[in-house]
């Protein structure tokens, strides 16, 4: 039901665009001891945006180098996504992005995170190139789902479980 709702949401927004919005999922894998995060993003927002904060011409769905495109993606991510786990910030790894019709899907992880009472979330992707930015986040921990809307400017939220 959840991806299913998704799913209409960020349809219904890729029509509206220009609907500034990002969905950031952060999933606890308890079996492997490890957060598994997924952030969708509008691929011509992102693009802008690393073009803005590199000064250099970018093509974000057919990158001249993948590597390259994944060391500024991984790098912008790192500045604008930060997550910390009961007091203790959590070192995210950028495993990859894909192309998705209009959506880039930015993968990271981070490894040795045990099941945790609360998540506090910093997230200002896009913040600088949209007044009106969007930024959901979604925290799954236990099969147990929370939810929270960050409208710029505001940056950070608290999810308790």
């Amino acid at each position: 039901m959840g991806v299913l709702l998704f799913k209409w949401f960020f349809t219904a927004c890729m029509a509206l665009h220009p609907f500034y919005v990002s969905v950031t999922e952060i999933r606890h894998n308890k079996a492997q001891q490890e957060l598994e995060v997924s952030c969708r993003i509008f691929a011509d927002d992102l693009e802008n945006a690393l073009k803005k904060q590199y000064k250099a011409p970018l093509d974000i769905i057919h990158p001249a180098s993948k590597q390259k495109m994944d060391s500024l993606i991984a790098a912008y991510l790192g500045k604008h996504l930060l997550i910390t786990i009961d007091g203790k910030p959590v070192k995210l790894q950028y495993l990859g992005y894909k192309i998705e019709e209009e959506a880039a899907w930015c993968f990271l992880a981070a490894e040795q995170v045990p099941a945790f009472k609360r998540a506090h979330v910093r997230n200002d992707i896009l913040y600088d190139e949209h007044p009106n930015q969007i930024n959901m986040i979604h925290v799954i921990v236990n099969e147990v789902r929370k939810s929270t809307k960050l409208d710029n400017p505001k940056m950070e939220a608290d999810i308790v479980f």
